[in-house]
């Protein structure tokens, strides 16, 4: 009795999935199936239609060259070279080890701004002079001009923190070099002593002749102006904390974001 039971149940589910006398697969004829893969095909092609439509109108409201909402990220941050964690930067003037990341960082940074990179016969750069001047106007933030050359800038105008003559920025002599990238102006801190400040042609702070970026696309080997200070005196053995701000109208700071037109790190040279 159990036996023939356990054939029959093997049986049903075989017809289950095959039912020649109906002609039915897991239960539903050829003209069922059809008619539910019909359904579902109209279905989610509308779904993708639709979705494949937002977004085609979407991109019509946005530009490629320019972004149309800026409001994440509140313009111009400030940022450094090298950038470590939390900021802090401790190391031991006589072991080399001690500063090489920070070096190597600079070193990798710059490498960008070297001559060979930014030769005459590379049309996508141009000379913008040896003196600050006005923002340069490119036009408009399109392609009607095509590829749009962009400022140089020598690495040779950092000084004694372009790494030319000194291929270890001051820190083997505990006076360690710091890269800046977009501030105008640094704030002088007179507790940690003298600071050399190095820049474009030698003059303080940005050449607003490099502003503004028209983006990757049309100024592919745009590179920002640098600033490079440098640290002469600092206290040894003692956490010091400096901050640097860009100083311009439109530029404010904000206490929910210590990048926003500024930023502050920690220094500590060790003496053993």
């Amino acid at each position: 009795m159990a036996r023939g039971k356990a054939k029959e149940g093997n049986g049903n589910w075989k017809k289950f999935i095959w039912n020649s006398e109906k002609k039915e697969f897991l239960g539903r004829t050829g003209g069922s199936w059809f008619k539910i893969f019909l359904f579902y095909l109209i279905f989610y092609g509308c779904l993708a239609g639709i979705f494949i439509g937002t977004i085609q109108v979407l991109l019509l409201t946005i530009s490629e060259f320019q972004p149309k909402y800026q409001d994440r990220v509140a313009p111009p941050g400030l940022t450094n070279v090298p950038q470590v964690l939390k900021m802090e930067v401790s190391f031991n003037p006589s072991d080399p080890n001690s500063y090489k990341k920070y070096t190597s960082q600079i070193e990798t940074f710059l490498k960008n701004y070297d001559p060979e990179k930014q030769k005459d016969s590379d049309f996508k750069f141009e000379n913008c002079g040896n003196t600050p001047s006005a923002p340069k106007d490119r036009g408009a933030y399109d392609a009607s001009q095509g590829v749009l050359s962009s400022c140089k800038f020598q690495r040779s105008w950092l000084e004694n923190c372009s790494g030319i003559e000194d291929p270890h920025y001051g820190y083997q002599d505990g006076k360690p070099c710091i890269i800046i990238k977009l501030n105008r102006v640094l704030e002088e801190l007179d507790k940690i002593g003298p600071v050399e400040y190095y820049g474009f042609a030698g003059y303080g702070g940005f050449p607003l002749q490099y502003y503004p970026y028209y983006g990757k696309i049309l100024q592919e080997k745009y590179l920002q102006p640098l600033m490079a200070v440098q640290f002469t005196n600092l206290t040894t053995d003692m956490e010091l904390r400096i901050e640097c701000k860009a100083y311009a109208h439109n530029i404010y700071y904000s206490d929910k974001d210590r990048f926003q037109g500024r930023f502050d790190m920690k220094i500590e040279i060790k003496s053993s």
